[in-house]
């Protein structure tokens, strides 16, 4: 008999631990969570700019999920069906409380989604600190679809196939949304 511990489902892919959760184990649907919960929390705080409220949003959009797990359809990728969920939820969090200018200068340093570093002296780590600084004030004035994409393919490294998957697009599409978006933030990073 299969071990159906925490462990044991830790191992199977998503697809299982869905049809587990389907039939009623609760636990496989935690291990699902676990396996998303940090990627969807920088997913929120790229969308919403508020580690408090990405955190909030990032776990009802894991409830919503839940509630909704029969509906999913198993050649589906779950990531990409989450996000949906957690996509509505930002933004009507965004537009509900009327927060178009978000406050990334609010994020404490160990949660901002960080510049790549290297081993540098003190000098150089002000400075990337003060590019950091400059890049997120940009992205604040960016708009929704535009921090979007900027959020997935940048910070999220996702490729423009599987940004296509979650934006429910066509690749053509993400492409240009992107170079809009990258000169969008290359003119505000001018202006800075």
């Amino acid at each position: 008999m299969m071990n159906t511990s925490a462990t044991g489902l830790e191992a199977l892919e998503d697809r299982d631990l869905i049809e587990r959760t389907q039939r009623g184990n609760p636990q496989a649907f935690g291990v699902l969570v676990k396996r998303y919960m940090q990627r969807a929390y920088y997913v929120a705080l790229g969308l919403v700019g508020s580690p408090e409220d990405a955190l909030d949003l990032s776990q009802e959009a894991f409830v919503r999920a839940y509630r909704h797990i029969r509906t999913f359809e198993l050649d589906k990728a779950f990531f990409t069906w989450y996000y949906q969920i957690l996509r509505n939820l930002c933004f009507n969090f965004l537009r509900r409380k009327k927060r178009h200018v978000l406050r990334f200068s609010e994020i404490p340093e160990h949660e901002v989604l960080a510049l790549p570093s290297r081993e540098q002296g003190p000098e150089e780590d002000l400075e990337r600190n003060e590019l950091q600084r400059r890049v997120w004030r940009a992205i604040e004035k960016l708009t929704e679809l535009e921090r979007e994409v900027i959020v997935l393919r940048e910070f999220q490294n996702l490729s423009y196939r599987e940004m296509a998957e979650v934006l429910q697009c066509p690749v053509g599409t993400v492409m240009s949304r992107l170079y809009n978006a990258r000169k969008h933030l290359a003119k505000l990073l001018k202006e800075e």
